[in-house]
């Protein structure tokens, strides 16, 4: 099955420039026809993982060199796997700091709210 730009801009609510901009990062590969782009079902689940990557912080680099690695390692390459995973690590140590830290501000804002929420008991008494 092929995808139109339209389609997938429409679907993943992303603009043709960005479509493009995947494209020129080499995580796309949409068949071209003339000047109109034709995407592949694979392209479609790229965009659907780079998408998600992005929301949970991954760069572009880092889901293309996934991409590549998966690629890579669907003949069953025990390296590729290995830094497949690596970088699964990485980026999963990397979102648990900054959970720590959210809910260290969190714990901060809270106290901060208390206090405020007492002086103002106080001045209504």
């Amino acid at each position: 099955m092929e995808y139109t730009s339209r389609q997938l801009t429409k679907e993943f609510d992303v603009t043709s420039r960005t479509l493009r901009h995947y494209e020129q990062q080499g995580i796309l590969a949409p068949n071209r026809i003339g000047t109109t782009r034709r995407y592949t079902q694979r392209d479609r689940i790229r965009l659907m993982l780079t998408i998600r990557g992005r929301s949970l912080g991954f760069s572009l680099q880092e889901c293309r060199e996934l991409f590549d690695i998966y690629d890579q390692a669907s003949d069953g390459s025990s390296q590729q796997m290995w830094r497949y995973l690596e970088i699964l690590e990485e980026k999963r140590a990397e979102l648990e700091k900054q959970a720590e830290h959210i809910q260290a501000v969190i714990s901060e804002i809270r106290a901060a709210e208390a206090k405020c929420r007492l002086a103002l008991k106080k001045k209504s008494a």
